[in-house]
């Protein structure tokens, strides 16, 4: 017969990961370890290192080259929002061996973390993650990852000072684009290109008889940003079409940029909103 299961993990976001040492001193014995993974009832990550079947496998991942779940992958865990990437992101310590990492498959962040982890913990806190990210990624998209991470809860309004002064002086023009009344990294982008463009504009608005809207530019074009995760299939479709409609007999135009353009062909949307403003910028001059 097996050894019982060790203590229940924590919950979300929070991963640890058990040492041999941490399974015996739960009653655990050292043929019990043994039987349990080769029964799948324990995973092992590497050496010592050893989780329950349920924790994330991105995290036993990390473990496995050495180092604790970071950057992209941490976030993306955590439901914040980050442009797409195939690549496990792993902290790893200073004087860690670099003979783990796999090419192509792992990236690896070195130095000191702003925030002190768990002992056993098998992620980085969440402001190291998004620290990571922002070193990561395009600007853009750290800003879309910002607003995600503070709407979510993964960083507070307090963290930004210590998360900026962390970072090198060239990044801080980024905070005062962070905004967290974003509902979706496709909502951040679009806010970009809007100030790109050199629109007024206003976000989240409430329009009576048509809802609230996304964006609200010069007064009379609405700004939805769509994706297929919230606005797939036909009843939703034409719920957005009535709202279309609804808008239209107030006097309001209606522009809905897909996601897949906003993120990978910004330069479409710079043109339609270019070419949607300029049009009533000479109408009004006529």
């Amino acid at each position: 017969m097996l050894d019982p299961a060790p203590l229940a993990p924590p919950p979300p976001p929070t991963v640890l990961a058990w040492s041999r040492g941490d399974l015996l001193s739960a009653g655990w014995s050292g043929r019990g370890i043994t039987a349990a993974v080769r029964s799948g009832q324990l995973h092992r990550a590497r050496n010592g290192v050893y989780f329950a079947p349920s924790d994330d496998a991105r995290v036993q991942d990390a473990a496995r080259h050495g180092g604790l779940l970071t950057c992209v992958s941490e976030l993306e865990r955590r439901g914040v929002f980050v442009m797409e990437r195939p690549r496990t992101h792993v902290h790893v310590k200073v004087n860690a061996s670099r003979q783990r990492e796999v090419e192509g498959v792992t990236t690896r962040h070195w130095g000191s973390l702003l925030r002190t982890p768990h002992p056993r913990a098998a992620t980085v806190e969440g402001v190291d993650a998004v620290r990571h990210a922002v070193l990561c990624q395009e600007p853009r998209a750290s800003v879309a990852t910002l607003d995600s991470a503070l709407r979510c809860g993964v960083i507070r309004d307090d963290d930004l000072d210590d998360l900026f002064a962390s970072l090198p002086r060239r990044y801080r023009v980024l905070r005062r684009l962070v905004d967290p009344r974003a509902e979706s990294g496709a909502e951040s982008m679009m806010r970009l290109l809007l100030r790109r463009v050199g629109a007024r504009f206003d976000v989240q608005v409430e329009l009576r008889g048509v809802g609230r809207v996304d964006f609200l530019v010069a007064g009379w074009l609405i700004v939805e940003c769509d994706s297929e995760a919230h606005h797939g299939g036909w009843e939703a479709r034409r719920r957005d079409l009535r709202r279309d409609q609804a808008a239209a007999a107030l006097g309001f135009a209606t522009y809905r940029p897909i996601a897949e353009d906003i993120f990978w062909h910004p330069e479409r949307v710079l043109d339609a909103l270019r070419g949607l403003l300029g049009a009533r910028r000479t109408q009004a001059r006529r």
